[in-house]
Parts: structure tokens; C-alpha cells; sequence
């Protein structure tokens, strides 16, 4: 792996297009823009409220996946909520899906905030994590920044795990930001260890990205959507897309 991925998570596109009945800004046009701008891939996480992202929505982004192969659509939300027959209507439709990342969040959380718990999760999630490798598809696990659950979400039979990065958010600029690095990059290493591989996302923007990523070892792709979304508002698409790009390169530039 020479760089990270960047997966663009469209939930806030959504949000703004909920508030009327007009069908705009189109998650469609929006997905097409940061793709053609270099982004590697689309994220969505459809809650069972419709807050955002809609049913109807995945099928039409995978449908538009089917014209970027060489790009990665990845759809995230709590197993046992409604991810799992969402994920199921594109296997069946033969569309794309190339990762389903698993999120311990509640019915009307405000946003993901902790990742999962091993052993006590294990059992639920080993035969979900089974079917969604029958259809083909690689699983990701949202999880805190701990070096002692990794090897469980591998022997669970996770691919890989996505590493809650708010903490670090949180503590960017202040003087816990080294303690919240340090952290972060045992927890990969850790995850890397064991043969999992490492994603990340969760308030990750242009101030604190190109750090991250230069002392947290591994990381295959990173999952922004609230900061990307914020950006493109005042730069647009395009040129947010690529600025993203540059922070990931930027990081990579400067790993010790």
C-alpha cells in the first residue's frame, strides 16, 4: 500500500436534499463530481429513520458505481437495524458493493460515538459477518482505539477494522493531540498485526488528516463526510476532493 484511500461519505448531501421535495442537490451529481475529481470511493450509512440517506438511494449510487470499477463502494450502518437487507437487495441485483462497515449505533443516535465490544459482540456478529462474505463482500468493524480487542475482530472473521478517530479529533491542538496519536497508532499496529486491515473516520478534515496519517501506521482508506461536505460548500466538489487528496499525500510524505 503506497497511499489511503479516500471514500466520500454522502450522508450530508442528503440531509440538505431532505429538507424540501425537490430531489436537489443530487447524491447522484455529487457522487459523480468527487469521483471524477479523484476520490476513491462513496460511503453511505442509511439509518432506519431516512434521515439522510433513503432506501431508494443505495441502489441508484451502485448503479453509478457500475461505471467506476476501478472505485470502491462502501455502505455502513448497525447490522442488526436495516444494513443487512440493504446490502442484501444489491447481491441479489447483482450491484456493487465492495465493503459494509458495521456500526454499533442506535436507533435515532445522533452519530456513531463507540465502537464494538469483545468478546460480548462476538457471538451476534460472526454470522453476519459470514453472510456478508457469501455475497462477496469485504467487512469492516467500527471500533474504539484499543490494542486489546483486535485479535477477537479477526477471529470473528472481520477483513477489516475502522478506527473511531473523534478522540483524536477532539484533542487535535491541544496537549493530549501526541497522547491521542500515540494511541491511535498502537490500535493499528495491533490491528495490523493480526492481518486486519485498517480504515479510519470521524471528524478527520484538512486540519488534522496529513498528522494522522503520518504517525498512524497502515491506514487503507478514510471515510469523511461532514468536513468534506462543509468544505465543498465553499470550494466545491472538485477542489475539495483534490485538497483531501493532497492532505493524504502530504501525510504519507512525512511518515517517519
Amino acid at each position: 500500500m503506497k497511499t489511503t484511500a479516500l471514500s466520500v461519505n454522502l450522508n450530508k448531501v442528503a440531509t440538505v436534499r431532505n429538507t424540501r421535495h425537490l430531489g436537489i442537490p443530487s447524491l447522484t451529481r455529487a457522487a459523480t463530481l468527487c469521483l471524477q475529481a479523484g476520490a476513491h470511493g462513496i460511503t453511505v450509512h442509511p439509518r432506519p429513520d431516512e434521515r439522510h440517506i433513503c432506501a431508494a438511494d443505495v441502489p441508484e449510487l451502485a448503479t453509478l458505481m457500475q461505471a467506476w470499477p476501478d472505485r470502491e463502494f462502501n455502505i455502513e450502518g448497525n447490522p442488526f437495524h436495516n444494513l443487512m437487507a440493504v446490502v442484501g437487495q444489491l447481491a441479489a441485483q447483482q450491484l456493487p458493493v465492495h465493503q459494509i462497515t458495521l456500526v454499533p449505533d442506535g436507533h435515532g443516535q445522533f452519530t456513531s460515538d463507540h465502537g464494538w465490544v469483545f468478546p460480548d459482540d462476538a457471538p451476534r456478529l460472526q454470522p453476519l459477518i459470514e453472510q456478508a462474505h457469501a455475497w462477496g463482500v469485504r467487512v469492516s468493524l467500527f471500533m474504539d482505539a484499543e490494542t486489546a480487542p483486535m485479535a477477537a475482530a479477526r477471529a470473528v472473521g472481520a477483513d477489516r477494522v475502522e478506527l473511531y478517530t473523534e478522540p483524536y479529533a477532539a484533542a487535535w491542538g491541544t496537549p493530549a493531540q501526541a497522547a491521542q496519536l500515540a494511541r491511535f497508532a498502537a490500535a493499528a499496529q495491533a490491528a495490523l498485526d493480526v492481518g486486519l486491515g485498517v480504515n479510519a473516520g470521524h471528524d478527520l478534515n484538512r486540519d488534522n488528516l496529513s498528522a494522522f496519517l503520518a504517525q498512524v501506521p497502515g491506514i487503507s482508506e478514510v471515510s469523511i463526510g461532514h468536513a468534506l461536505i462543509a468544505d465543498a460548500l465553499e470550494l466545491g466538489y472538485a477542489a475539495t476532493v483534490k485538497d483531501y487528496l493532497r492532505c493524504i499525500a502530504q501525510g504519507w510524505s512525512c511518515r517517519s
